[in-house]
């Protein structure tokens, strides 16, 4: 029976733990210890950092894994990177891993290689001339730690008197000296998920984002197809090629962020994994794929086909508490209807939530389609609107 190590063993691991395992994979899971659900349905756990690449590399020699994998995080692309390496694994290389989860590294690739995409200056946390430094900016500014994810360490930064509590929630979530400010782009935040194998970009599907609005914006939905006018994603497709080539990433998912200002795309990050909240569900739905099984065969060194004939309109929305608390209710009280592909809560009662700042706040979703965008979209509000959260 063929192995499958997958990193991380959180809501966006399941999936792929399932998948793996009807397509007959024994599949073991390596997370910190943690009230993680992917623990109880894998075949083999083991309780180890996924960012420790020694105790990572160590589990995969050992038990001889024909593939490694994660989803919806960017905190073991590192580890992934490596292993696929030192194991001749198909998946994106240690150099890729490396410049997917080091804002600096992606945005020199970029720069480098013509990729368009917000000015930066790369600044020391002990900098003192932080107003020369900046001179040939204008406010506002984001300020983001180099190796965070889930929006952890970004702020928007609207005057220098705001910039020293910026850096310090930088500083809070990274390892390195250094991090970035950045030009603040005044547009439209939209994303795209794709794939590349074997070299080939094999899909770009842009997506439209629901935005939670907070310290920084954080995704809270999605949706598909993204209306644009045509010369708008073909641009788009052009950039996030150019970007995936620079960052020399291959066989592996693709995550991207944008910002449209007057009609053309920049790059914000691009990762080398599958996008989290419900995003892998709706290439699913849109192009009528497993898109789950095709990233588990590339993994395990088979070819994937991705065809892209189908256009099937989709939508999706977390589930979340704008206040901290015990969750000691939650209902769907929705009919029986073909437009609501999925409603699933996360957390048990009488569990404690937070109040919602980042992605893994979430305590479910909703997932819906429809023949049209629209309708995928009004059968989205209305499901949102019959559940039904407690929270004390």
């Amino acid at each position: 029976m063929k192995k499958l190590l997958i990193l991380g063993a959180g809501i966006y691991q399941v999936p792929l733990i399932k998948k793996a395992q009807s397509m007959g994979i024994y599949v073991i899971v390596t997370s910190i210890p943690g009230n993680y659900p992917g623990f109880a349905i894998a075949d083999k756990v083991y309780y180890e950092n996924t960012t420790d690449y020694e105790a990572i590399l160590k589990i995969a020699r050992e038990e001889k894994i024909d593939g490694i994998v994660t989803s919806g995080t960017d905190v073991a692309i590192i580890t992934v990177g490596k292993v696929c390496d030192a194991l001749g694994l198909p998946g994106l290389s240690a150099e890729a891993a490396a410049i997917a989860t080091d804002k600096i590294l992606m945005k020199e690739a970029y720069e480098a290689n013509g990729v368009r995409t917000a000015k930066f200056r790369i600044l020391n946390y002990d900098d003192e001339d932080l107003a020369g430094k900046l001179s040939d900016f204008s406010f506002p500014v984001m300020v983001k730690a180099i190796d965070s994810s889930g929006s952890r360490g970004i702020t928007r930064v609207d005057t220098l008197d705001e910039f020293d509590a910026a850096r310090d929630a930088a500083k809070a979530v990274t390892r390195s000296d250094q991090f970035i400010v950045e030009e603040f782009i005044e547009g439209e935040e939209c994303g795209a998920q794709a794939f590349v194998q074997d070299g080939k970009l094999e899909f770009c599907m842009p997506h439209g984002d629901y935005v939670f609005d907070g310290d920084v914006g954080v995704p809270i939905g999605h949706w598909a197809p993204y209306d644009a006018e045509p010369a708008v994603m073909e641009d788009m497709e052009k950039t996030l090629a150019a970007a995936v080539k620079a960052m020399k990433l291959d066989n592996c998912a693709i995550n991207a962020d944008f910002i449209l200002k007057d009609g053309k795309p920049y790059v914000l990050e691009i990762g080398g994994r599958a996008g989290g909240t419900c995003l892998v569900e709706l290439v699913s739905i849109y192009y009528g794929i497993d898109y789950y099984e095709n990233m588990i065969k590339v993994a395990m060194g088979e070819h994937a086909d991705f065809p892209t004939d189908q256009h099937n309109p989709c939508a999706c929305h977390l589930l979340y508490s704008n206040k901290e608390g015990i969750l000691v209710s939650q209902t769907d009280n929705n009919p029986e209807d073909p437009a609501i592909v999925e409603v699933q809560f996360d957390r048990a009662l009488g569990t404690k939530v937070s109040k919602f700042k980042i992605g893994p706040h979430r305590i479910g979703h909703v997932i819906t389609k429809g023949e049209t965008l629209q309708e995928s979209i009004d059968a989205l509000h209305k499901a949102l609107g019959n559940i039904k959260i407690e929270v004390e």
